[in-house]
């Protein structure tokens, strides 16, 4: 099986290394570039003009497609840990990982289509990708606890757990604040809402 395989490990700590050099470049581009004021933009602020939307589109697509590899090697060690075990039924570790898959989706479609190109496809997309990684990692999380103590220690799954909490309290504000305006520019002066 792939993930009994030596050296798949790397590819949880590519993800983030990718992923945080995708944000990072598109960052320093656009600041450089004048097309976003340098403090704290929104990350898709930074991939909506060019030169820098086509690096942050390219950088998210690679990162979606870390995070399938990243899942689905996940998804074949719970399945391997669980033929012994028995700690979860197998169609719960499916549905995590399909649930997973669509959170890529939306991260693809949020690379594809820019902000303020298609923006409620954009916005559909990082509805996706944020709601799925939520609730994805919420599941992880259940699973941990249901492979403790033989395959996670207590530590992990608390770690795990709060990550959770945290990303759930984060995308309901998320939510209610985006549906409360619409985002057509990034521009504003001073007299505007």
């Amino acid at each position: 099986m792939l993930c009994c395989m030596p050296g798949v490990a790397f590819f949880p700590a590519l993800l983030v290394s990718w992923s945080s050099a995708a944000f990072i470049i598109s960052y320093v581009i656009a600041v450089l570039a004048g097309h976003v004021e340098p403090l704290v933009p929104y990350i898709s602020d930074t991939g909506t003009k060019p030169p820098e939307s086509g690096i942050f589109g390219f950088m998210i697509n690679i990162s979606a497609l870390l995070g399938v590899v990243t899942m689905y090697i996940r998804y074949l060690l719970i399945e391997k840990q669980n033929e012994s075990s028995h700690f979860i039924r197998s169609s719960c570790n499916m549905l995590s990982l399909c649930i997973g898959l669509m959170g890529c989706i939306g991260m693809g479609i949020v690379a594809t289509f820019q902000e303020l190109s298609v923006p409620s496809v954009h916005d559909i997309g990082a509805l996706v990708a944020f709601g799925s990684g939520v609730v994805y990692i919420t599941l992880q999380s259940i699973i941990s606890y249901k492979s403790c103590p033989q395959w996670n220690t207590y530590f992990v799954c608390h770690i795990r757990m709060a990550i959770s909490v945290i990303s759930c309290i984060a995308f309901i504000p998320m939510i209610v604040f985006a549906s409360r305006i619409s985002m057509t520019k990034i521009d504003w002066t001073p007299g505007e809402k």
